[in-house]
């Protein structure tokens, strides 16, 4: 009996370090799942805030990921706080672990930092079409570690920010004007000066083709089985690949109205035959 109500005085006294225990516990999960629903609302909006302000879409979603990250880490270490983990004693061992972390995630902070000079030097904004990283598309957004791009055909490419940091950027959309590098040919037996002039009429013809810079028509190559023509007109960004495309449609029906021919590879074979 003796062993009995000391069991039970034993219970009664850790009932209530039990029950602040439980307490604790749960008020430390809502306040994690609370705070991390409010980090991640307040950064949404701080995001939408920033592009009414006419802030670049990159820009912004950087920013907010960040602002993110922030608010996820406090909100941590105030509901460690509360189950009644030492905080100050929590951080210094992150702090301690932290090297080795970063020597074991040295990918990430690369990333990282390439997404911080990305952010600085403006290569591209949110809207260029750009070839980096071995990858082409539209710039969707940038965030800690990677880099959104859009394709043509609706596909999401998720770039490393290091590899695009790391190669060549090329921004199709920086300028506001580009030149398209076309080489026409035509057969040696068509008249150069008709498809000389037949390309002047087709250009200038066109509203969204400039008039300055001027356009280069002229003879490049005698190929082996054509005469090839460059054909540079300079037109707007936007408007580069429907002028590309109706200007070959327009040159190839108007060469065949014409009556310019444009070669197609051949070969000719030629048989002797050998008498016995």
């Amino acid at each position: 009996m003796n062993e009995i109500e000391a069991l039970f005085d034993q219970g009664s006294e850790l009932m209530p370090w039990l029950a602040d225990s439980v307490i604790n516990l749960v008020i430390g999960l809502v306040v994690f799942f609370v705070g991390k629903f409010i980090a991640s609302k307040v950064s949404h909006w701080c995001e939408k805030r920033m592009l009414k302000a006419s802030v670049d879409q990159a820009v912004a979603g950087f920013a907010s990921s960040i602002l993110y990250a922030l608010m996820f880490a406090g909100v941590a270490l105030m509901a460690l706080g509360q189950i009644g983990v030492e905080t100050t004693s929590f951080i210094a061992i992150l702090g301690a672990a932290g090297l080795a972390v970063g020597l074991a995630l040295q990918g990430s902070l690369s990333n990282f930092a390439s997404g911080v000079l990305i952010i600085i030097l403006r290569p591209f904004r949110s809207g260029d079409f750009i070839d980096a990283g071995g990858q082409m598309g539209t710039v969707n957004r940038i965030e800690l570690f990677h880099t959104y791009l859009k394709t043509p055909d609706n596909r999401v490419i998720i770039v490393p920010n290091s590899s695009v940091m790391n190669g060549s950027i090329v921004n199709f959309s920086r300028e506001s004007t580009r030149r398209l590098d076309l080489v026409i040919g035509i057969s040696y037996d068509a008249d150069i000066r008709l498809a000389k002039q037949i390309m002047e009429e087709i250009v200038n013809a066109d509203e969204r083709i400039l008039k300055d810079p001027k356009c280069l028509i002229a003879v490049s190559e005698l190929a082996d089985s054509s005469v090839n023509f460059f054909l540079r007109p300079w037109v707007a960004s936007g408007d580069y690949w429907t002028v590309r495309a109706d200007l070959l449609e327009k040159i190839k029906y108007t060469f065949d109205e014409r009556g310019v021919g444009i070669p197609y590879p051949q070969m000719d074979v030629h048989v002797h035959k050998q008498e016995s």
